[in-house]
């Protein structure tokens, strides 16, 4: 899954094993990001609203996180 992240970012997340595993896209390929971990008893519709909770510091007014896939 692809998450616009308030207009500034892309991250990618996916289920790896029993967890979930956060990628942001880079040139020619992407980074893992360990900066936070998605609980992995989260399920994929409420991984946005997760991002939302611990990435509201860099939403600007009416900016959101959207599910892009």
């Amino acid at each position: 899954m692809r998450f616009d992240i308030y207009g500034r970012y892309t991250l990618e997340v996916e289920r790896q094993d029993d967890g979930w595993a956060v990628y942001r896209p880079d040139r020619g390929g992407r980074r893992r990001v360990f900066d936070f971990v998605i609980p992995s008893d989260l399920p994929d519709t409420e991984i946005a609203t997760y991002l939302d909770d611990i990435l509201h510091e860099l939403a600007g007014l009416g900016a959101e996180i959207r599910r892009l896939d």
